[in-house]
């Protein structure tokens, strides 16, 4: 009978081990596992797929939560609160920064971080880095390099530069431009650039992306702020100390366009984009989302390979070094609040995710990102023509110049610029006006 009770404590001890050491296992496998939070539904189904595969790959399990259209904000405020909180998580900028600044690590000796073609697009705040943007938009001046090869080719060019790859500053960009201007029929085309859009409701290339650069410059000089947006975000006035730039560059534009100035209140982004696209003009400002738009213009006769990208030059001192705007809503966070095993274990995930064969193929083919990474050749970019050049020009020794528009005040700020600035180019207000509309709507939006 002893030996009996003997025989089963034992058992029951043995049980007991393996389970506790079961146990062990299992919660030693939930703290490597990654929690990934998205932030689009559209793509959902193509991070579940990228997590199959790194689990198959690597041995740890991503699991891939995705929140409902519009709800992230909601739904990342009550995942974090829970034990089992999302390790990887997005930020929208530096707004989005501001709020989840006490749940963002510090990302500055990661690989990730270093695969960053331009370190300037992180969010920064001292010496840390706290966001990595993981998709990017670029738009600058898209020009037909077909035309511009053909000026070049003029023996009577009024320029010594040989071809527009040495344009790098306003008052280059201007010469070429009007003496283009003087030379149009020679070039077999209706004006340089395309027509200025001035419709209501088509002029958001210029009240708000061409209107990014002077406040850019402007935030830029605050000294009590590492992002210009936050400093726009801050001003509850603009001096619109830059304006004399952005006049630059828009008179040089309505001057030179296929369009008279007082009919640019008629046309529309199409109408400018067919321009580009039929060869009538040798230049557009628009970002590479265009593309559809140039390669959908019935009788397009711009070849691919001739579509090529010039920074948006105001004449700001220094802008030798500029690049184009690039931007994105989209900036991947670790969280602090994890064990240090997770942030790791995340961080490599992310890191394979942008320079692994397979992770790069996922980025590219299926959710056709423009990634801002060194680690991917020109072959793995995404194929359309401006998309190209976007990631080309990342890879340059220039600076970035950051969506700032994000700081603007409101829609109607922008739209009251822009009902301005089709007025000024149609002759019935000064640019003094435009620069008084400009700062008195900034302070009365701001005051609301």
């Amino acid at each position: 009978m002893k030996k009996k009770l003997l025989s089963v404590v034992l058992s029951l001890s043995m049980i007991s081990t393996f389970m506790v050491g079961c146990g062990s296992k299992e919660k030693a496998s939930n703290n490597n596992e990654i929690y990934f939070l998205n932030f689009k539904p559209e793509i959902a189904e193509t991070y579940k797929a990228i997590a199959k595969d790194y689990e198959a790959e690597t041995g740890v399990k991503v699991k891939v939560v995705t929140a409902a259209s519009g709800t992230y904000e909601t739904t990342l405020k009550s995942e974090i609160a829970k034990s089992d909180a999302p390790t990887i998580f997005q930020i929208n900028g530096p707004v989005g920064y501001e709020s989840w600044k006490d749940y963002c690590a510090d990302l500055s000796s990661s690989k990730l971080y270093s695969y960053l073609s331009d370190k300037s697009l992180a969010i920064k705040s001292g010496d840390g880095v706290y966001g990595i943007p993981y998709v990017v938009e670029g738009y600058g001046i898209i020009y037909n390099d077909a035309i511009m090869k053909k000026y070049f080719e003029l023996s009577d060019k009024a320029v010594s530069i040989k071809s527009t790859s040495e344009i790098n500053n306003f008052d280059i960009l201007k010469k070429v431009i009007e003496d283009m201007t003087a030379k149009k029929d020679k070039l077999g085309i209706k004006g340089v650039f395309a027509s200025t859009s001035l419709g209501a409701g088509e002029q958001w290339r210029w009240q708000t992306h061409l209107a990014n650069m002077p406040l850019y410059y402007e935030f830029k000089d605050n000294k009590n702020f590492d992002n210009t947006i936050l400093a726009g975000l801050d001003s509850k006035e603009i001096k619109f100390s830059y304006e004399e730039n952005y006049k630059n560059i828009f008179d040089l534009y309505i001057n030179n366009s296929a369009t008279d100035k007082p009919l640019l209140g008629s046309k529309s982004v199409s109408d400018s984009m067919a321009e580009f696209a039929l060869g009538n003009v040798a230049m557009v400002q628009n970002g590479n989302w265009a593309w559809s738009q140039i390669k959908g213009v019935s009788g397009n006769t711009v070849q691919e390979n001739d579509i090529k990208y010039l920074p948006i030059y105001t004449g700001v001192k220094g802008e030798e070094k500029q690049g184009l705007c690039i931007g994105t809503e989209n900036y991947f966070a670790i969280n602090s609040k994890v064990s240090k095993e997770k942030q790791d274990a995340s961080v490599a995930f992310l890191e394979w995710l942008f320079s692994s064969e397979k992770g790069k193929k996922y980025i590219t083919k299926d959710l056709g990102f423009i990634a801002p990474f060194n680690t991917f050749t020109d072959a793995e970019r995404p194929e359309d023509p401006l998309a190209k050049e976007v990631s080309a020009w990342m890879q340059k020794d220039v600076t970035s110049v950051p969506w700032t528009f994000a700081a603007f005040p409101s829609e109607d700020f922008k739209n009251r610029f822009g009902d301005a600035l089709l007025e000024y180019a149609q002759g019935s207000k000064s640019w003094d006006d435009v620069v008084k509309t400009v700062q008195e709507t900034w302070k009365s939006e701001k005051s609301k």
